[in-house]
């Protein structure tokens, strides 16, 4: 697959997370709440996460903000679902490595969608963008 094709298959990935979020809404019942906004675009979510015997058991996310970060909110909370402490915060570092520009193995971690936002590396000014959510967290899982 030509670079072309890949940037735009990677672009119509990321429009459906925005026009479609998964996990958008509000948990019932007991969650670790993470409120986090990015002042320099005026992004905001607040990431609600359940967390039970180590593993992320479910996660939505409300907010408001531009295509990127409310794309990549309903990637990382469709990706970290079902996973470990420990893989979701590996699979958070190796989003900041791949924002980075950095070459990245996932190893035995299925990234998925996550994927296509790794365009975003080429503008600094929107890196903020796409790790607010994974950020919030990586900050809601260190509180448990």
């Amino acid at each position: 697959m030509s670079f072309d094709n890949l940037d735009t298959l990677y672009r119509q990935v990321i429009m459906d997370h925005y026009k479609h979020p998964r996990n958008r809404g509000k948990l019932e019942g007991d969650a670790l709440v993470v409120d986090m906004n990015n002042p320099t675009c005026g992004d905001r979510i607040q990431l609600q996460l359940q967390v039970e015997d180590g593993k992320v058991k479910d996660a939505k996310f409300e907010g408001e903000g531009c295509s990127i970060s409310m794309s990549s909110a309903s990637m990382m909370t469709q990706a970290i679902k079902g996973k470990s402490i420990e893989d979701a915060l590996r699979m958070s570092h190796l989003f900041s490595d791949m924002m980075l520009g950095k070459e990245i193995d996932p190893g035995n971690l299925e990234l998925g969608d996550v994927e296509a936002l790794q365009g975003v590396a080429k503008f600094p000014a929107r890196i903020k963008c796409a790790t607010l959510a994974w950020k919030a967290m990586e900050q809601g899982v260190e509180k448990k």
